[in-house]
Formats: C-alpha cells, sequence, structure tokens
C-alpha cells in the first residue's frame, strides 16, 4: 500500500539520508527493494530515514488521534507496518507507548490485587526484637567476603561482623549468640531472609 502525497512524503524527499543495509538492498535489485521519485520502498513499504523528527510525527499519527484511540504497543506496530518500516521500529513504538501518559493511567493490571499489610509491632523495649541479613558476596579481606548485619528494630542501633559468605545457619545462631544474646539478652523475634 503506498500512501497518498502528503507532508511525511515530502519530508523523505528531502531526507537523502540512507542506512549501509538500505543501499545494499536496492542495489541488488531482487524485487524486495527499490527507489521510486527519491522515496525507497523494503517490500512494498516506504522506507522513513533516520530522521528523529520524521518517525516522531509516524509515531504520533498513529498513536494519538481520536480514531485510534492509543493502541498499545502490538497494534501500533502493526498500523505502522502497513505503510512504513524503518531499522529499529519495534524498540521505537515501545518506547513511544511507554512515554504516553495516557497509556499507562489506563493502562490495565493482569496481575491480582496485592493482599493487606500486616505491619510488624513496635518494640517495646531495645533489642527485643532485630533483624538479621548478609550483605556480599563483597571483595575478600582477610579471609572474609561478607557481612552480617544486626540491626536493633526499636533504637535502628546496628552491630556489624565480618563472615565468609558459606557460613550455615549454625554459625548465624553463634554469631546471635556472641554479639547479641551475651550483651543485651534473648531477643523475642528475629527477623531475617
Amino acid at each position: 500500500m503506498i500512501p497518498e502525497e502528503g507532508d511525511i512524503l515530502k519530508k523523505i524527499r528531502k531526507n537523502n539520508t540512507r542506512e549501509k543495509e538500505i543501499v545494499q538492498a536496492i542495489k541488488k535489485k531482487d524485487g524486495l527493494a527499490w527507489e521510486e521519485d527519491k522515496v525507497v520502498y523494503m517490500e512494498g513499504r516506504v522506507y522513513i530515514p533516520n530522521n528523529k523528527d520524521l518517525k516522531e510525527e509516524i509515531l504520533r499519527e498513529h498513536h494519538d488521534p481520536a480514531d485510534v484511540r492509543h493502541p498499545g504497543q502490538y497494534r501500533m506496530q502493526e498500523l505502522i507496518k502497513r505503510t512504513y518500516w524503518w531499522p529499529g521500529l519495534k524498540e521505537d513504538v515501545k518506547k513511544y507507548v511507554q512515554g504516553c501518559v495516557k497509556c499507562q493511567q489506563n493502562k490495565v493490571q493482569y496481575q491480582r490485587k496485592a493482599g493487606e499489610l500486616h505491619p510488624l509491632e513496635i518494640p517495646e523495649r531495645p533489642w527485643q526484637d532485630i533483624s538479621i541479613d548478609m550483605i556480599g558476596p563483597l571483595p575478600s579481606s582477610n579471609g572474609m567476603d561478607a557481612i552480617v548485619v544486626i540491626v536493633d528494630r526499636f533504637t535502628k542501633m546496628i552491630r556489624l561482623k565480618a563472615m565468609t559468605t558459606n557460613i550455615s545457619s549454625e554459625g548465624i545462631a553463634k554469631v546471635h549468640r556472641d554479639e547479641i544474646w551475651k550483651i543485651h539478652g534473648v531477643s523475642k523475634m528475629i527477623l531475617s531472609d
């Protein structure tokens, strides 16, 4: 389908830039690519040269008008491919749709709604509730390549202990015994992932 004479074809005629692959395709003369009146056709579709403004105009014409009504990226790509083609069309359409505020506001969510959040109780005293996490692997230093982070949820005080990433749960329990229980007493709750 060859588009009617319009602003886009006039702008294409004024633009003489062509990618190497397009020039090579025209030289093959296999009927898949040809040039007619300063407009290149690829498999019957108008080739759009590497011109940001021209591509933006085509994307806008196939996305924003009331009769098109903001199609998703796949539908929009199919509408454009009926008439036009350029390298990277798929990525350009994806970026354009993702940048459209109306599309993002009206986007249908296909995932289940999240359940209710149940916040943790606020601790009544220091070191009653703690969280334990491990950061690593890190660059090795003195044979250690990870850090165990223990945080008191009441005071936000932290204790850091250098470890190796292959520490077991028994090793973590020993760290808790030596670093927390010995100094602050038994914790009521320990959070960990």
